[in-house]
């Protein structure tokens, strides 16, 4: 059985550290290659874009794929659309990986928005220094923003256009709450920009951010394809997988 991983989240690795080595499984992580030096998870990896829907439903064919996790990061929402159709066409079962969003918790200052550039319409209003944290794309959102200060934190330097005012963080998580706490007084920072990722390795910047009485904008994570199965953690993904290894060894035996 070959199961293809479309991956480059913790998620993702840890999925591909669960399955590998698994008799009768063979096993395929796919990372977009938009980051410079990845964390490679075990196993076979290919690192590059598919071409679309078409590209990944042909590599499916021609690798004799028999099931699909999206495992990719909760904002890679084209990727996710592309492996539904491919799934659809190719007629192979398709599950996703979703680590569960952040929840407000008691006293913290959210502003939940749809989109980079909602976001930057509401800074002005909100603050003048800002801790940006959405990662090297989609900076040209705020890049009009000129009478703001930017510190921007992402794995890999982004690229123009961006904020004319800003500092460059190239950092990369699992952070601290006392990192947090101090990253925030340290830059002065009044307003904290994220993306609802969930997961642990991102989260201390929410709980610096309420003990400093700061205000967060939250961008809202794309809705997973209609009919995509969903599951919360690599755990229940390894069971998934290991069900349809244990039918098709049945089928094998028949």
């Amino acid at each position: 059985m070959h199961v293809l991983i479309l991956g480059g989240t913790t998620e993702a690795r840890r999925l591909a550290e669960l399955l590998h080595g698994t008799r009768g499984l063979e096993l395929t992580s796919s990372l977009a290659g938009r980051v410079a030096s990845p964390r490679l998870p075990s196993g076979d990896v290919r690192v590059g874009g598919f071409g679309g829907a078409e590209g990944l439903a042909a590599w499916i064919r021609d690798h004799a794929v028999d099931a699909v996790v999206d495992a990719t990061h909760p904002f890679a929402g084209t990727m996710s659309f592309h492996a539904a159709e491919a799934a659809a066409a190719t007629h192979v079962p398709l599950l996703a990986l979703r680590r569960p969003g952040w929840v407000p918790a008691e006293g913290e200052q959210w502003h939940e928005t749809g989109s980079l550039e909602e976001a930057a319409l509401m800074l002005p209003a909100l603050g003048r220094r800002i801790f940006l944290t959405t990662g090297r794309m989609g900076l040209s959102a705020f890049a009009a923003l000129d009478d703001l200060w930017f510190l921007v934190r992402s794995v890999d330097a982004p690229e123009a256009p961006h904020p004319r005012s800003m500092e460059i963080l190239l950092d990369r998580g699992p952070f601290t709450r006392d990192g947090e706490r101090e990253l925030l007084r340290r830059h002065r920072i009044d307003v904290v920009v994220t993306k609802d990722s969930g997961g642990a390795a991102t989260a201390p910047k929410l709980t610096a951010s309420r003990e400093a009485g700061l205000p967060v904008v939250v961008i809202r994570r794309p809705s997973v394809p209609e009919g995509v199965s969903v599951v919360p953690d690599p755990e229940r993904a390894a069971r998934w997988i290991g069900h349809r290894l244990e039918q098709q060894s049945f089928r094998a035996i028949d």
